[in-house]
């Protein structure tokens, strides 16, 4: 055998040693990195979010209940009005027409009543005194009544007539802002069938309400009181505050979609939130402040085999909700009781001091070259029984 054969054999001989070790060799060891934090104060709070609509508090819509023309405006958009001003006139010659012609019916009529009733009390006189015949006593009182009747139906006309008319001067009825103005001057409003609509007045635009639609799976956790923050569009850089003033009953349905109307009051001194804006809120149904608190990942943390090493000692408890700290190689498990959580941060209201350091997670690390997942905290990672796993491995081992 010539050199050269011998030193081919032996590169192949060193080649498949090498492969044979990777495969049937001993796997590598991983290392495990623990997270650790310190059981500290904090504000724990839970929260709803919906979007709603800027409104003012109080809100009227002033029309007429008289059909005419508008003869005159007082006001127009953004005019700040009091109760008792007039805004606007219709014109008022039909009205006073109407007026008069009743005033003349009643004067008919007060003059037919008092002759039947001077005719009554002269009949009656006689048909006391047996002078004249009870038909003749009949007839005069039902005249009587009869005129008696038709004034009254008159009077009432006469008063219907003036308040038709007053109807022709349209007052302010609250103190406020014109938010919209509805008609034009010369224009002819029909108040027929339904009142039309002249003004909207907003009485105090200092202090507005937000009116969200909360969807049926979060309106459970929404009471009167409740802290609310929101933002609008037109101020993106602004949060402004409120409070939940009102949650109703009545439920609204909108492409099957179950929502119930809330109402968040919304002071604004500013004048910035404007009615008709959009506002995306924010309920918090749930609120601790400065309480103790850990992330709730700490919980549910477990120190088990592969996250610790043979050398380590377990001390266990049997609790329910239970904490983890780590001295040199001892783990000591410390039964809490819990308050509120937000699916973050979870309150401790007992069974370990502030400012311990506990355990929350473990990491196990991957060796140079290696591209596979890592255990999430606490738990082994799971692996597919149709992935191939690397010969020699643990993970091979049964």
């Amino acid at each position: 055998m010539n050199k050269k054969k011998l030193i081919i054999i032996i590169a192949i001989l060193l080649i498949a040693g090498a492969i044979a070790w990777l495969l049937w060799g001993p796997a590598p060891k991983h290392k495990v990195v623990y997270e650790t934090t310190q059981v500290s104060k904090g504000n724990i709070s839970n929260s709803v979010t919906a979007t709603g609509t800027v409104e003012p508090v109080t809100q009227v819509e002033v029309g007429t209940q008289v059909s005419g023309i508008v003869s005159k405006l007082y006001v127009d958009y953004n005019s700040e009005v009091k109760k008792g001003e007039v805004i606007a006139e219709l014109d008022k010659i039909n009205l006073l027409n109407e007026l008069a012609s009743r005033k003349s019916t009643m004067s008919n009529a007060k003059t037919e009543y008092d002759y039947q009733l001077k005719n009554y009390t002269r009949i009656k006189t006689l048909h006391e005194k047996q002078l004249v015949s009870d038909t003749d006593y009949e007839t005069a009182w039902y005249n009587y009544e009869k005129a008696k009747n038709s004034y009254d139906i008159s009077r009432n006309d006469v008063a219907k007539a003036e308040t038709n008319l007053g109807y022709a001067t349209i007052y302010s009825p609250i103190d406020g802002v014109v938010l919209s103005r509805a008609v034009e001057e010369g224009q002819t409003v029909a108040a027929s069938f339904s009142t039309p609509t002249l003004f909207t007045i907003a009485n105090d635009l200092t202090d507005m309400q937000v009116v969200a639609d909360v969807d049926e799976a979060d309106i459970g956790e929404v009471v009167e009181g409740q802290r609310v923050t929101f933002s609008v569009d037109a101020f993106p850089n602004d949060t402004f505050e409120g409070k939940v003033t009102q949650v109703r009953q009545q439920a609204t349905t909108t492409s099957n979609v179950v929502t119930y109307e809330v109402v968040v009051s919304a002071y604004n001194p500013d004048l910035k939130l404007k009615p008709g804006l959009t506002a995306n809120i924010t309920i918090y149904t749930l609120e601790r402040n400065n309480v103790l608190s850990v992330p709730s990942k700490a919980l549910r943390f477990t120190p088990v085999q592969p996250l610790i090493g043979k050398e380590d000692k377990v001390v266990d408890t049997n609790a329910e909700h239970k904490l983890w700290t780590r001295e040199g190689n001892t783990f000591t498990a410390h039964a809490v009781q819990v308050g509120i959580n937000n699916g973050i941060l979870t309150e401790i209201t007992g069974g370990i001091s502030e400012g311990t350091v506990i355990v929350t997670g473990a990491t196990i690390g991957q060796m140079p070259g290696e591209t596979g997942m890592t255990p999430p905290q606490g738990e082994q990672q799971e692996s597919s029984p149709f992935m191939p796993a690397r010969p020699g491995s643990r993970n091979n081992k049964k």
